[in-house]
């Protein structure tokens, strides 16, 4: 399965029970993702635990009047098909209100900082 879509759907499910946290196993990739949507507001505290092969991620999820503060999650890019997005294809999701997760050559990072710094890439996911 495909790791990015699993971590997403762990997120989703614990956040549809009111889990305070959820543990996710460890990728640098991962990571990054994570402390891109701990960033922007999405996630509370991440953290990297554990030591060599049993390293995990430990996501503090974040709720507002018990209600989830992430509202909806799309996997775009999959193992499968790949999509990616020039510097004048990226547009804001849902008004603004939603963040778009990108592959480029400077690393991992959210659409509206990929527009700043005028690069494209591959399209990961899509949060709201």
């Amino acid at each position: 399965m495909d790791p990015i879509s699993d971590m997403l759907i762990r997120i989703k499910n614990s956040q549809a029970v009111l889990h305070p946290t959820v543990n996710v196993p460890f990728s640098r990739l991962k990571f990054a993702l994570a402390k891109i949507l701990e960033k922007e507001n999405f996630l509370g505290l991440v953290e990297k635990k554990g030591k060599g092969l049993s390293r995990y991620i430990k996501i503090h999820l974040k709720y507002q009047d018990k209600q989830p503060v992430i509202h909806g999650l799309k996997r775009i890019s999959r193992p499968g098909q790949r999509i990616y997005a020039s510097r004048n294809q990226l547009r804001p999701i849902k008004q603004g209100y939603g963040l778009v997760v990108l592959s480029t050559s400077l690393g991992l990072m959210a659409d509206k900082e990929a527009r700043q710094k005028g690069v494209g890439g591959e399209i990961l996911c899509e949060i709201w």
